[in-house]
């Protein structure tokens, strides 16, 4: 699937966001919706990729501590690259602003997906919004 990604903070992504993070957490996983807002977004780089329809496929999150979040994509974009493609754009946004590693909170199914990129588990599984997730990291090569 061809897509645009931007990058850019809350002010700018948050309307496209919302609606991917909402449809695919809060409607698609049952996460509760008090949960999925946070006071990170303000101060994290949001990326949103777009189909050549100009329809917002997935979103993603970079905090400036290095952990990635939010990833997202709708259900009819899923296993055609926007995941990886939203992921590799936050993780080059952290390796040029300096950062030596990125962390992530993996849902356990996504596990293989972040490995992909050389995420490595780290730790014990544990329950987030009520769903299994494992820590993973991934230094850069200095």
């Amino acid at each position: 699937m061809k897509i645009r990604l931007t990058l850019g903070d809350w002010a700018i992504q948050k309307a496209a966001a919302e609606a991917i993070r909402y449809e695919v957490f809060v409607i698609e996983q049952n996460v509760p919706v008090e949960l999925e807002w946070d006071e990170m977004d303000v101060v994290s780089l949001h990326a949103i990729a777009s189909d050549v329809s100009d329809e917002v496929v997935g979103t993603g999150r970079l905090l400036p501590d290095g952990h990635i979040g939010r990833m997202a994509v709708r259900k009819s974009a899923r296993g055609v690259g926007v995941g990886s493609e939203i992921l590799q754009a936050l993780m080059a946004e952290a390796k040029r602003r300096g950062d030596l590693t990125v962390v992530l909170h993996a849902q356990i199914q996504a596990v293989p997906f972040y490995a992909r990129f050389g995420f490595v588990r780290e730790g014990d599984e544990f329950m987030e919004a009520g769903i299994p997730h494992i820590c993973m990291r991934c230094c850069f090569d200095v």
